[in-house]
């Protein structure tokens, strides 16, 4: 017999936003609550930490570069966690990445954005320092030098927040999906793990993951791409190649215990290609499947 559910869909962070809660005895005002809590932090987080909004503190930061600014919690938690996947990806994940996504024409949120014709080639003087140079942690307070995106792990970060709020409040069993973000506790309404379908497969059913108190995160080229010119372009970039924006590769989907964890090896994963990528997943014990444009799909060594 299946277990009763609640569930809550909402745009934030630029993305489609999904949660449900299960249980055995819903107290459905509590549960509305919650949801709306959770409603909350989203929006909270998306005003500090949007590139986007002027008004968001990450903006204010990137807008005053040179000085020390007090930080928020989440300002202060993202920057040290640059610096250590920074040196943890030998330089792949790397926030510096602002200034060549405006210079392809990545500017406004994506469905708003209007993209020049031409395209023409970041500059690399934002990566020529060590990330410690350019992104200085002290006390409660940050400095950057060059302008920082902390996309690239904060919406596993906030799904993991969410989480962490939704366990707080005694609930066991559900599931926070940020846009493909995602992070489960405990078991699905049939009294199992969670499945996960792999995007973009012929057969959706082909590959499935079964998660529990873990996060998942894709990161691919699907849905944020675009022509300039002869060239194809997509969002996600590698400072150690500026101008190689690889169609190779769909999708990394990435297992880990945490969503954050999730979202930045998947991106790291992907900018590494799947020869070098697959290499470097096994590794470092990294639960993952690359699905590259022909169909074909790779398993790391922790994928049965």
């Amino acid at each position: 017999m299946e277990k009763d559910s609640i569930e809550r869909e909402f745009r934030a962070l630029g993305t489609d936003i999904y949660l449900q809660l299960v249980d055995d005895d819903f107290d459905i005002e509590k549960a509305k609550s919650d949801l709306d809590e959770v409603q909350k932090i989203y929006k909270d987080k998306e005003q500090i930490l949007s590139r986007f909004s002027k008004e968001s503190e990450l903006s204010k930061i990137n807008n005053e570069l040179g000085i020390f600014h007090q930080a928020s919690e989440d300002i202060l938690y993202l920057a040290h966690k640059c610096l250590v996947y920074y040196n943890e990806s030998e330089g792949v994940f790397d926030p510096r990445i602002l200034d060549a996504l405006e210079g392809i024409g990545y500017k406004e949120d994506f469905k708003k954005n209007i993209f020049q014709e031409k395209y023409s080639s970041p500059g690399t003087d934002f990566f020529k320092n060590d990330l410690s140079e350019d992104l200085i942690v002290e006390n409660n307070k940050v400095r950057f030098n060059q302008r920082m995106d902390f996309s690239g792990l904060a919406k596993g970060y906030i799904t993991d927040r969410v989480a962490d709020f939704l366990s707080s409040k005694g609930w066991k069993n559900f599931l926070v999906d940020s846009g493909g973000d995602m992070h489960a506790r405990g078991k699905n309404k049939s009294d199992r793990n969670w499945g996960i379908s792999l995007e973009e497969t012929i057969n959706e059913d082909e590959i499935m993951f079964q998660i529990s108190n873990q996060g998942l995160a894709t990161s691919g080229n699907t849905r944020k791409f675009w022509q300039m010119g002869e060239k194809r372009i997509h969002h996600l970039i590698n400072p150690k190649n500026l101008n190689n924006f690889s169609f190779d590769i769909k999708t990394v989907t990435v297992v880990a215990e945490s969503t954050e964890l999730a979202d930045v090896w998947a991106k790291v994963l992907f900018l590494l290609g799947p020869e070098e990528g697959i290499v470097w997943a096994n590794k470092n014990k990294i639960e993952c499947i690359f699905l590259k444009n022909n169909k074909d799909i790779i398993k790391s060594n922790l994928i049965s």
